[in-house]
């Protein structure tokens, strides 16, 4: 009978979690993304359809929450200003909740659901079919053909949508307002105009664009990195919306910081 070693147990590799790699692996596509657009190397045969779907596409669904969203601010808001005597001031705060906050955060979630799952799931298809293999062994970048071109049509895409979900919010407000509390509709865009500063809309294009090179970055980063069978293209797509999600708030939290004091 040997007798027991003394040697101590080896350590146990401490592996880092799954999602923490597949975000680190999504930086590095998307700063391979970034070099290729600086670049100018760009797929223009994808481009038009990325744009269409990243744009177009997901504008009915902007309108219609943006409509929701003004009208639910004045019957949560107007309201109780008007019973104070401060309608004056609805058309002003509405405009800046919209520009500092809602628009760019409700904007960046619509395209979440609508095109980053559409994006996750294509690229992960490919991925599990061995597609992006081929693609490689044909010498061509996977990343320059696929990832590029969704990237640049959600940053271009997104301040797009952002700024139409911005105007469509505000004339809701200003036609439920005048139809729910009688506040004229002079007074209500004077107060729009007296309470927004000249870079709240620069600002808000700005954390658009930050949300859409985001929103694309994971996406992607999400899809490529999807490994196993067909069943894993749903895991993919459902992490990368958590994922996308998290980090924008994130990601929020610290431009509001940054642009609004």
């Amino acid at each position: 009978m040997s007798a027991p070693s003394d040697s101590p147990a080896s350590p146990r590799r401490l592996r880092s979690p799954r999602w923490l790699n597949r975000l680190g692996a999504s930086c590095l596509i998307g700063g391979q993304a970034v070099s290729a657009l600086a670049k100018g190397k760009v797929n223009t045969n994808d481009l038009m359809a990325e744009l269409m779907e990243a744009g177009p596409g997901s504008f009915l669904i902007v309108v219609i929450t943006a409509l929701a969203a003004g009208t639910v601010f004045n019957i949560q808001v107007a309201a109780e200003l008007t019973k104070q005597g401060a309608g004056a001031t609805v058309g002003g705060l509405l405009a800046l909740g919209l520009a500092r906050e809602i628009a760019p955060i409700l904007t960046a979630t619509l395209i979440t659901g609508k095109v980053a799952t559409a994006y996750a799931a294509q690229l992960g298809t490919m991925k599990v079919t061995e597609q992006i293999d081929a693609i490689t062994m044909l010498r061509t970048d996977p990343v320059e053909y696929l990832v590029v071109p969704r990237v640049l049509a959600m940053v271009v895409m997104a301040p797009v949508q952002c700024l139409l979900f911005f105007w469509v919010g505000i004339w809701s407000g200003q036609v439920s307002s005048t139809w729910l509390y009688q506040i004229p509709p002079a007074v209500f865009w004077n107060s729009v105009r007296t309470w927004m500063n000249p870079s709240d809309l620069p600002s808000m294009l700005l954390k658009a664009v930050i949300f859409g090179l985001q929103i694309a970055v994971i996406a992607c980063g999400w899809g490529l990195t999807t490994r196993g069978g067909p069943k894993e293209v749903g895991s993919s797509t459902t992490g990368a919306v958590v994922m996308i999600l998290v980090t924008v708030a994130l990601m929020d939290a610290l431009l509001t910081k940054l642009l609004f004091t």
